[in-house]
């Protein structure tokens, strides 16, 4: 089905515009249509499949469904549910919120946020079209990890002591107003409602996204057309150990999001930066930038907020490390 766009992006930008497909420019053009209209298509398609199957789930049957969960499946399953809802940065204050009012721990919680900007239905569909299942699946097994990891780590040491003040206030008259709410069966949504939910949640989530992809596909272009063959590989492909953490430092001042970052990954892939070097530095990029932390300030404690900062970056560096000394084998 792929073809098509490959058709459509030479028919444009060859035949119609008239480029010539041996120059860099050329190349990044085709690159840029071909991946623009391939990805607005899943997205459209994807979204709504996805929002169709979702359509009765809620954030607060999350919650029930986790509270009170052993600690042994709670981070995995607090994960799993945070890679298939769409939440980003902008929502990390209600959300925390919301899961610690319904008595979750601060891990849960967090296995859910730190996984939730890092996978979802848009970034592995992008992923599975543009690098093939074996990425996709070592993408989401290692954003998962994350998440498992830092949940697991934050409970240990208590991290719930940290919290900003105003924030355990706002815990506890939420935590009166969750005890009161109907805990009854879900009423049953017909197929015109899902209908409706999916189109809403398309619309919407289209709406937010459509620019990240041409933004994110547009510094592909650029880097797949013209950045010197060879350069990124001499700077940062050979293998050095330095250049993971490089790249996870690199990508805090940055801010993207999963489906922005992902056609970024697939041209320094190309261009020569190792899988796990390349890996890092995204998973930076929408996990650990300066906007997710200056928007979850205002719930922790820098003490806090300096240790998941710290946490994220160890774990980044070490996922980057272990993917480059795995992906020869794969």
């Amino acid at each position: 089905m792929f073809v098509v766009f490959t058709w459509l992006a030479s028919w444009l930008v060859y035949d119609l515009a008239g480029f010539d497909p041996a120059t860099r420019l050329g190349q990044a053009l085709h690159f840029f249509v071909e991946d623009v209209s391939k990805i607005l298509f899943l997205l459209v398609v994807m979204i709504y499949l996805v929002s169709w199957l979702r359509a009765s789930l809620q954030v607060e049957r999350v919650r029930g469904f986790l509270a009170g969960r052993s600690r042994a499946g709670g981070y995995t399953l607090a994960s799993m549910f945070g890679a298939i809802t769409p939440f980003c940065s902008c929502s990390s204050i209600p959300v925390f919120l919301g899961f610690s009012a319904a008595g979750i721990p601060v891990g849960f919680t967090m296995a859910f946020l730190l996984t939730s900007p890092l996978i979802n239905e848009v970034a592995v569909v992008m992923l599975l079209s543009l690098l093939g299942w074996k990425f996709t699946l070592i993408y989401i097994l290692a954003g998962m990890a994350v998440g498992i990891l830092g949940g697991f780590l934050l409970d240990l040491i208590h991290a719930e002591r940290w919290l900003q003040s105003f924030a355990a206030k706002a815990l506890q008259q939420a935590s009166a107003q969750t005890a009161t709410a109907d805990d009854g069966e879900a009423e049953a949504i017909s197929w015109r409602d899902r209908h409706e939910f999916a189109r809403d949640e398309t619309r919407d989530i289209f709406s937010r996204v459509w620019k990240w992809v041409l933004i994110g596909v547009g510094l592909g272009a650029a880097l797949h057309g013209f950045v010197p063959d060879g350069w990124i590989q001499q700077h940062l492909g050979s293998g050095q150990w330095w250049s993971v953490p490089a790249a996870v430092l690199l990508g805090i001042p940055l801010y993207s999001n999963a489906t922005g970052v992902i056609p970024v990954m697939e041209s320094l892939i190309q261009n020569g930066l190792p899988v796990g070097t390349t890996l890092a530095f995204c998973m930076s990029t929408v996990a650990a930038s300066f906007p997710e932390f200056i928007l979850l300030k205002q719930v922790m404690q820098w003490r806090l907020l300096a240790l998941l900062f710290v946490l994220l970056l160890v774990a980044f560096t070490l996922l980057g490390w272990l993917f480059n000394a795995l992906m020869p084998l794969m």
